[in-house]
Formats: C-alpha cells, sequence, structure tokens
C-alpha cells in the first residue's frame, strides 16, 4: 500500500492537469445556472444628479429565481428562466420594460430618511451567445440625490444580494463599496468631506461574504475540505494540510484579486474539481500523510484560491478598502473550513480510531466525493449538458 501511494499520485498528477487544462481551453465553464450578486454602480453627479447601474442576470429576476435557490435548474421556475434566455436582446428588453416597475418598487434608496425617486434611463441587453454563460444586463436608473451626508440602500431580499459600489462623477475609481446579503441595508458617506469605511468596518463586512462563499455556496471546497479529514485520524496531520491549504489559496487569492495573475475560470473550475476527484481517490490508496500529500495539497490550493478570486473581484473593491476586505474575505473562508471540519468531527471523528474507520467510513465517503467531483469535472469541461 505504501509503494502504491508513492507511484499513483505522480502516475496520475500529471495526465489529469495536462488533460484538464486541454480540455477546459476549449469548453467554457457551465455558469449559466449560478446566481451572482447584482453589482449597483451609483455614480454621483453635479447638482444631486444619480445614475444607477444594476448588473444582473435579468432572466433569474424575470422568472422570479430568488437567493433561495443556488442553482437556477433547482428552483420551480427553471423552464422560464431557460425559455428567457433564448429571447434575442429586443425581446428580453420589452419583458424588462415591463418588469422595470416591479424593480424600482424593490429598491429602498434615501438620503437622511428621505426617498430618492428612481425612474428608467436604458436598457442594455448582450446577445444570447453562449448558452452555457449567464448574460448580465444593465439597467440604468437615474435620480435626484437630496443633500446629506449619506446614501442609504436596501434590496428587495426577493431579488437576492446586492454589491452597491459609490463613484462620483468624473472619477473612475469606486470612492466606496459595500456587501448586502438578502433584504440587508446598507449606508455609504458621500457628502464632500465625508470619508469611505474604516479598515475595521470592511474588514469586518467581508468576513461573512467569505464564510457564506463556503457555506453554503461552497459545495466543491467543502467536498475538498472533508476529503483532507478523512484521511486524517489524528489532528496533527489534519492541522498540517487544513495550514498548508490555507496558505497556498491565500497567496492565490491575493494575486489574483490584486490582478498580478488572470486564469480563465473555463481552466481553473474543471481543475478544481479534478484536484477533488485527486484527493478522494488517495484517500482509498493510503492510510498515510506523507510529504507528497502536503505538497499535492498546496498546489490544489492554489487552484482552490484562484476560485475564490473570482468573488472579489466581482465586486471591485476601492484601492483604499482592497486590503482588509480581502483579509476579511479570507477570514471568513478560514472559519468557513473550520466549521465544516468539526461538522466533520462531531459527526464520524469519534470512530477514527477504530478497525473499521476507513473500511465503512473513508472508503465509502471518498468513493461518493469521487463520483460527485468526477460528475463536475465532466460537466465543467462541456462533457455533460
Amino acid at each position: 500500500m505504501k509503494a502504491m501511494s508513492r507511484i499513483v499520485p505522480r502516475f496520475l498528477i500529471v495526465p489529469i492537469m495536462v488533460i484538464v487544462a486541454a480540455m477546459a481551453m476549449v469548453s467554457p465553464r457551465a455558469t449559466a445556472h449560478e446566481l451572482r450578486p447584482t453589482i449597483v454602480d451609483v455614480v454621483l453627479g453635479e447638482k444631486g444628479a444619480m445614475t444607477l447601474s444594476l448588473s444582473a442576470n435579468a432572466e433569474a429576476l424575470l422568472a422570479g429565481i430568488g437567493p433561495e435557490h443556488e442553482d437556477t435548474d433547482d428552483a420551480p421556475e427553471a423552464v422560464r428562466y431557460n425559455a428567457l434566455r433564448t429571447l434575442g436582446p429586443d425581446a428580453l428588453e420589452e419583458n424588462l420594460r415591463d418588469f422595470v416597475p416591479r424593480l424600482i418598487d424593490g429598491i429602498s434608496l434615501s438620503v437622511a430618511g428621505e426617498p430618492v425617486p428612481l425612474a428608467l434611463d436604458g436598457i442594455e441587453v448582450p446577445p444570447v451567445g453562449d448558452p452555457e454563460r449567464a448574460r448580465e444586463t444593465t439597467i440604468r436608473l437615474t435620480g435626484a440625490v437630496p443633500p446629506g451626508e449619506a446614501l442609504d440602500w436596501r434590496f428587495d431580499p426577493a431579488f437576492g444580494a446586492s454589491v452597491l459600489r459609490l463613484t462620483k462623477a468624473g472619477e473612475d475609481e469606486p470612492f466606496d463599496s459595500a456587501y448586502a446579503v438578502a433584504g440587508d441595508a446598507v449606508s455609504l458617506p458621500m457628502g464632500e468631506a465625508a470619508q469611505p469605511r474604516g479598515a475595521w468596518q470592511t474588514f469586518v463586512d467581508y468576513i461573512p461574504v467569505g464564510f457564506d462563499h463556503i457555506i453554503p455556496k461552497g459545495l466543491d471546497h467543502i467536498l475538498f475540505v472533508i476529503g483532507l479529514f478523512l484521511l486524517a485520524t489524528r489532528l496533527p496531520p489534519l492541522l498540517w494540510q487544513v495550514t498548508t491549504f490555507t496558505l497556498a489559496h491565500s497567496v492565490t487569492l491575493a494575486l489574483a484579486a490584486l490582478g498580478l495573475v488572470t486564469i480563465s475560470p473555463a481552466i481553473v473550475e474543471p481543475l478544481i474539481a479534478a484536484s477533488i476527484v485527486f484527493i478522494a481517490v488517495e484517500n482509498m490508496l493510503t492510510d498515510r500523510l506523507g510529504r507528497f500529500r502536503l505538497l499535492t495539497v498546496f498546489v490544489f490550493g492554489l487552484l482552490h484560491g484562484l476560485g475564490f478570486a473570482g468573488v472579489l473581484a466581482e465586486f471591485g473593491l476601492p484601492k483604499g478598502q482592497f486590503v482588509s476586505g480581502l483579509i476579511g474575505f479570507n477570514v471568513g473562508v478560514e472559519l468557513g473550513q473550520i466549521a465544516v471540519i468539526a461538522a466533520c468531527f462531531l459527526a464520524v471523528g469519534w470512530f477514527a480510531n477504530r478497525p473499521w474507520y476507513r473500511r465503512f467510513i473513508v472508503f465509502p465517503a471518498s468513493a461518493i466525493i469521487a463520483l460527485i467531483a468526477g460528475y463536475w469535472f465532466l460537466e465543467r469541461v462541456g462533457l455533460l449538458g
């Protein structure tokens, strides 16, 4: 068994990486069914003029698919959603114009308690394009902002999470930003002398964003952490693996979020699925945590960090808040991983020293993880519909 554990990983890892990368380059990731936060860019002009640009999955809004669904296929409205995705720009815009009054009713925007009336200014719908990728439609609203020190925002919880980014006219970078989970209210300063939220507040705000990316939305990362747990019958080996994974994904999360490393999700996401398969299969081939395992975990941690980075890149943190937001997000990710490990210990950790633990816990659980991740891999490289 020991000899096999040394030979098989070295034998499999290179062809797995080569095959996945080659196939991923010609096959995009299937993101059409994933729900993401609505990005709300607020531009403050002269004399109180204001423009809101909402970048959203308009088909999901029209179909009424709420944040309780991580995948549109799981929603009862999936049939209508898929039908809307086939509409051309003009047809979808016509549907959206009928929906805009409902959208505006779901926006609570005020300054010092005084509501800001909004009106439709325009809609930009991309072509249908790749059916495996969700369209990002832009809905532009205008209004007049009364004098005040802060802009208060709340999005109807039925519309899901939102990211509010505040920019002054003529500037390229957002002055401030905030993430709001479904139904939550946020407030951003907007006066001439206003300062953006401090580093501590940004740090605190982005902890739940990172945690949410693991629990409940990061099933692939959850399975990877469970895979790490299954090989460790004692706490020290588990800590070695988790620490190695944490160091690795922290590096690429920072580099990718800073724009120093850019790799297409079409490559990263299939590789993440392959990494889960690899860890699960290795769990069934060896009962020892060797140095090669730690090297493998480190390499795969680099991949997972690239996956995490897409979330922060989407939010577009202002430069002044970048470091604190990045650290807060990473802390949230770590807390999510700790929660997963704690749940595993509570569920089966009590039996880790029993002679039947590997046969009845490690093998079946690893096999299930490998099958699930293998399906994701085939789906993400376009071999499954």
